[in-house]
């Protein structure tokens, strides 16, 4: 599959190696193409990879990933709605706003989300929550000693959900779980909070969340 990734940070260039690593063709959108975290990508350019503007990457295949950080959401998807119509936009980005020395907190919650204002967005886009509650490190080939980590999908279109749930195969989860609409991002997005207060308190980044069953 061709897919188009929107975001050049950690989170982005996580998520295009672990597409490429499973055999996807994939483009970094970024709106600097010579910053210097990208030279390995650069260096590395072949069939399965390349890099180019936020309006190219999103013109890229049939799917696309944002994985921008929020308060440049609205500026990015201002630009690239055109390309986007018709596709699965995967959202992993967390609607966080930091202080100074204080843990982030969420800019809206209870009566929306930012899932939601992504699909608003892009009305004529299936916009699929997933990835929003793991370190980008694990992100591919997700593996604890404990067990599975569990990850979450929500969306309005089931066909889309189906589309990322098997791009999470693809990078290596085995635990998924559909939730249901894009309104079940009210939820997800908190549990972002809930997972990066555990962090604070015990001094890792490497942690997961996993559903048991007795």
């Amino acid at each position: 599959m061709k897919i188009g990734v929107i975001g050049s940070g950690d989170v982005g260039r996580a998520i295009a190696d672990g597409l490429v690593e499973s055999g996807h063709d994939v483009m970094i959108g970024t709106r600097d193409t010579q910053k210097s975290e990208l030279k390995s990508w650069r260096k590395k350019h072949d069939k399965h990879k390349s890099l180019g503007s936020t309006t190219e990457a999103a013109n890229y295949g049939d799917m696309a990933i944002l994985a921008i950080a929020w308060h440049a959401t609205e500026d990015v998807l201002s630009q690239i709605r055109p390309e986007l119509a018709g596709k699965v936009v995967v959202d992993v980005t967390n609607p966080l706003v930091y202080n100074d020395d204080e843990a982030p907190e969420l800019s809206i919650g209870h009566t929306m989300s930012g899932g939601e204002i992504v699909q608003h967005s892009l009305p004529d886009s299936h916009v699929v929550k997933t990835l929003n509650i793991i370190n980008h490190a694990h992100m591919v080939q997700p593996k604890y000693k404990k067990g599975n980590p569990t990850m979450f999908v929500c969306g309005n279109n089931q066909s889309a959900k189906a589309h990322t749930v098997e791009m999470l195969i693809d990078m290596g989860w085995k635990d998924i779980v559909d939730i249901g609409p894009i309104e079940k991002s009210r939820l997800l997005e908190p549990l972002c909070l809930l997972w990066i207060e555990y962090g604070v308190s015990r001094g890792t980044w490497d942690h997961a969340i996993s559903m048991l069953e007795s």
